[in-house]
Order: structure tokens, then sequence, then C-alpha cells
């Protein structure tokens, strides 16, 4: 069963017995991936690491080292 036709499902229900419907599918997700966000930061800064741009750090530095190594070498 897709979530489609889950939350159909689940609003037809809800209708029947007078309830509110359920949120539409994907109406959070952006809070949610902010809050998941959030959270790293915050263990990052108690851990005693850097809260933003390690991603991209880490990314330039396997670049580099990977440029390195392909790098000609001289003869």
């Amino acid at each position: 069963m897709s979530i489609t036709q889950q939350y159909l499902l689940d609003s037809y229900r809800a209708r029947l017995h007078g309830e509110p419907g359920p949120p539409a599918p994907g109406r959070h997700d952006l809070g949610l991936l902010r809050e998941v966000r959030d959270h790293r930061r915050f263990h990052a800064v108690i851990a005693g690491r850097p809260a933003h741009g390690r991603l991209r750090r880490a990314l330039t530095h396997r670049l580099r080292s990977l440029a390195r190594r392909l790098r000609p070498r001289p003869l």
C-alpha cells in the first residue's frame, strides 16, 4: 500500500468516526530535517567539534588527498 493510499484510508476512517483527519504526507518533513540538523549540531558542540561546515571540510580533505594521489610524479 502506498503512502497516498494509506492517507486516504486514514482520512476516510477519521471522517467516519468524526475525528480530525491525519496530516498530509510530507507536511512535516522540513521540520523533521531541521530538528535532526539541530540535534547533530548540539551534540557536535557538546563533544567540542565545530557545529557547522564539517561536511564541506571532510569533502575538501578527501578531494585534496585524492588529487595528491593522482598528481603525476616527477621521473
